[in-house]
């Protein structure tokens, strides 16, 4: 279950990129507060505390705005370019009694001996999607693959380690991670030789002085 952080910021009336901008040279993350019918409110949270939040995998907020608190979940985060900056949080109104869907990331456990055997694993999922109480959201979902053989694979139905009161709505059939047969380097052929064709001398000898020509 996520662990429930506290965060304080303030309203924002500048918007747009400029304004955007502005906040962060000031150490402030912009953000967007929405849901439960209500006005959806612009307001600007202080980077360093909201950056630990979100790589610390939190999604529910108490999120104090002007000296109100609301309690959020974290809907959306947007990095910069290089992945490194959190630069914007959508964050969603909730009620801890009621049910919300959101995507929850996957953590490996274990390892797999079609790994240790030489096989490569493949990951073509790293989220699946759940329906949860909002004070039951995970912080991530389990993904055993310590019987993992080459040609095996982990689907949605495999999963053993789903908190109660989580419901996976990505289909059962989805595979997750599979393990294939590393790929063999494809062998270079030489060119054939020209038929009748004398091969080239790297230093070829010097005509003598006086040789004719």
């Amino acid at each position: 279950m996520s662990q429930i952080v506290k965060v304080s910021g303030k309203s924002r009336t500048s918007l747009g990129s400029a304004a955007a901008r502005r906040l962060r040279r000031q150490g402030l993350i912009p953000c967007n507060v929405y849901g439960h019918k209500q006005e959806s409110k612009a307001v600007a949270v202080e980077g360093s505390s909201l950056s630990g939040m979100v790589r610390s995998g939190s999604r529910i907020v108490d999120l104090e705005i002007d000296g109100t608190p609301e309690k959020v979940l974290v809907k959306d985060v947007q990095w910069d370019t290089y992945s490194s900056e959190v630069v914007h949080v959508d964050f969603l109104r909730v009620d801890m009694d009621e049910k919300v869907h959101l995507e929850v990331p996957l953590q490996l456990r274990g390892t797999s001996p079609g790994v240790t055997a030489g096989g490569v694993l493949e990951i073509t999922h790293h989220v699946v999607h759940v329906e949860c109480l909002a004070i039951q959201v995970p912080d991530f979902i389990p993904v055993r693959i310590g019987s993992l053989n080459i040609g095996g694979a982990v689907h949605v139905k495999d999963l053993q380690d789903v908190p109660e009161g989580v419901t996976i709505l990505t289909p059962p059939e989805v595979v997750l991670v599979h393990v294939v047969e590393a790929k063999a380097a494809p062998a270079v052929e030489a060119a054939p030789a020209s038929e009748g064709a004398e091969p080239a001398l790297v230093n070829p000898p010097k005509e003598k002085e006086g040789a004719a020509k």
